[in-house]
């Protein structure tokens, strides 16, 4: 993924933030009828995550409510274990595996997985430990005006939305004055306005 790769090269703080796609989704969540039929061909979407190593599983019948999911992140931001692979893990329970990633057992098992203690992630999760601070970054996206994902936000000034090409990200840390890595092509001149607009203040 390019923003791994971003993170090699460059030295940057990494933070994943929240956002809900659907914040009408009740806590319980709630029934969902499939977009696709197991005969029709990959969308756009399935071909993109084929090409970076991501499955999305069709057959779909449940929407779960994310926001404990987003809850167990802030959790193990905190203790140090806010790493890809753990992104990757609620990726794969949500969109390979078609699990619930509002039910605690989901989450429970995904932190032990990702050495963090899962009764200790459980109870944080149950009493409410993060839900105001993920309320707090939902409004912080809300009014940098983000809807869509991926989005990433540089320093907050700039922003690349959607899974552009790495030479995108290359030239927003060209406008932030860093240079490439020793070795590394510079991005071609056909990205330099491409990597998206300026984070508005208001």
């Amino acid at each position: 993924m390019e923003v791994e790769r971003l993170a090699r090269e460059y030295p940057v703080d990494i933070r994943w933030a929240p956002f809900l796609l659907d914040p009408t989704v009740p806590p319980e969540g709630r029934p969902r009828a499939g977009y696709t039929k197991p005969g029709d061909p990959p969308t756009a979407l399935e071909l993109r995550g084929q090409s970076s190593g991501l499955v999305f599983t069709r057959g779909r019948t449940f929407q779960p409510n994310s926001h404990r999911s987003l809850e167990l992140a802030a959790y193990a931001y905190e203790a140090g274990r806010d790493s890809f692979d753990f992104h990757r893990a609620l990726f794969r329970a949500h969109f390979e595996t078609l699990e619930n990633i509002g039910e605690l057992d989901v989450l429970t098992r995904v932190a032990r997985e990702h050495g963090l203690d899962p009764e200790g992630a459980r109870a944080a999760i149950e009493r409410g430990a993060y839900r105001e601070q993920v309320d707090q970054e939902l409004a912080w996206a809300h009014q940098l005006g983000i809807t869509a994902v991926p989005t990433f936000v540089f320093a907050e000034r700039y922003a690349i939305v959607g899974a552009q090409e790495y030479p995108a990200f290359q030239r927003v840390m060209e406008r932030l004055g860093y240079a490439p890595p020793p070795g590394a092509e510079p991005p071609p001149e056909a990205f330099r306005l491409t990597f998206g607009d300026e984070v508005s203040d208001s």
